[in-house]
């Protein structure tokens, strides 16, 4: 039997092409059933000549101008590490093109020995310099608190938003006019816009709700912060993954071999509030599933079929041991407690302050500088778009 036979079975569309279904945030399916995200995806493909003699060549055009800017400074770019497979793979690749980077790692306290260790070996392997951001653990934990009391699914927010902050404040440091990010839309996709939104009035805003602390160590990205860095700072933001032909299996068995890397078990769980977010929080409290976004990407590629991707979908996820006590005690609750948030009726970001509807009217500008690669274009194609358009 077909995946897309037994899910109509199951009365849920499913796209014809990945496995996205009806429940993925404003999708829709065109008359072939195909998604409008693997629509997306071949639009960006070609526009970034991805894996493609073009998108090669683009990506050395790229990387003589960071050469040329970075002339007699220390560091031609930043790039953000988190003991990951793309982001270590990323300073390797930065390193045999003949740039100079500065490795940057926001602390949010929560990693994984694993993921530590990983930053270490290869960033000694390649002689890298790090950059650390340490919030204050107590204070990091009264955040991830506010977001647990919050009930919105967004509970990691504040750690991406975190490292792009600090991945600004290192490159203005060093005057690095360019930050690498370690993202390929190939091998992850572009998480839709209901599943996943962070910005700093957000974050802000449930905190002053739900914190009991005081933001003093966060590095908090606020809207004219954000213009500050990508309009009159200039930083730009580069995704080289999303220019080449980038096979992030063949990557770890690269870096396992040259510098002891060692895999952490799945995609983002390389700290442990990320692997609480993806195996314990978003499938039980919110029924979300972010595995879909990367199996989608591997049906897309042919490296494992539809009714593979299926199945593992409707698997449920590995739960690493321990995991839910160590979230209890690190955020000091009961389990009657602990029970209780989980079992309020969840929320979104729509129901807390953000900057959504100030991206959208920006709409026009965040287009000028996603060409310019000041602003990530998945910011653009994610935030600055109503669901209606």
């Amino acid at each position: 039997m077909l995946a897309s036979d037994l899910i109509n079975a199951e009365g849920v569309q499913i796209c014809t092409r990945c496995i996205y279904d009806e429940r993925v945030a404003s999708i829709e399916f065109d008359a072939q059933g195909v998604c409008n995200y693997c629509h997306q995806l071949d639009s960006l493909s070609e526009e970034y000549g991805t894996g493609r003699e073009r998108g090669e060549n683009e990506l050395d055009r790229i990387f003589d101008q960071i050469k040329k800017a970075g002339r007699g400074r220390k560091y031609d770019c930043a790039i953000g590490v988190s003991g990951g497979t793309d982001s270590s793979y990323l300073v390797y690749l930065a390193k045999k093109r003949g740039l100079r980077p500065l490795a940057v790692h926001y602390d949010n306290t929560w990693n994984s020995a694993i993921a530590t260790q990983n930053i270490r070996k290869v960033l000694t392997g390649l002689d890298v310099d790090l950059y650390t951001h340490v919030i204050d653990n107590k204070e990091s934990d009264d955040i991830f608190r506010s977001f647990f009391y919050a009930s919105v699914a967004e509970i990691e927010a504040a750690t991406d938003l975190a490292l792009a902050e600090t991945m600004y404040r290192a490159a203005a440091k060093y005057g690095i006019k360019y930050v690498l990010e370690g993202h390929s839309f190939i091998a992850e996709g572009i998480t839709p816009v209901g599943s996943n939104y962070f910005d700093g009035c957000y974050v802000k805003g449930i905190h002053r709700k739900f914190g009991r602390l005081p933001m003093r160590s966060y590095p908090l990205m606020t809207f004219s912060r954000f213009i500050w860095w990508s309009v009159f700072a200039r930083i730009r933001k580069i995704r080289p993954f999303w220019y080449i032909d980038y096979n992030k299996e063949d990557a770890q068995v690269f870096l396992e071999k040259e510098y002891g890397w060692q895999y952490y078990g799945g995609h983002h769980l390389e700290n442990r509030m990320t692997a609480f977010l993806h195996t314990i929080y978003a499938p039980q409290k919110f029924e979300m599933d972010f595995r879909n976004n990367t199996l989608s990407a591997l049906v897309r590629m042919g490296k494992i079929t539809r009714e593979k991707a299926w199945a593992k979908y409707n698997t449920p996820p590995k739960v690493e041991e321990e995991l839910l006590e160590y979230f209890k005690k690190r955020l000091e609750l009961s389990d009657e407690e602990y029970e209780r948030i989980m079992g309020k009726a969840p929320k979104s970001w729509k129901d807390y302050p953000t900057y959504k509807k100030r991206f959208e009217l920006f709409r026009p500008l965040f287009a000028i500088l996603a060409k310019a690669n000041l602003v990530p274009m998945s910011f653009y194609l994610k935030y600055c778009f109503s669901a209606r358009d």
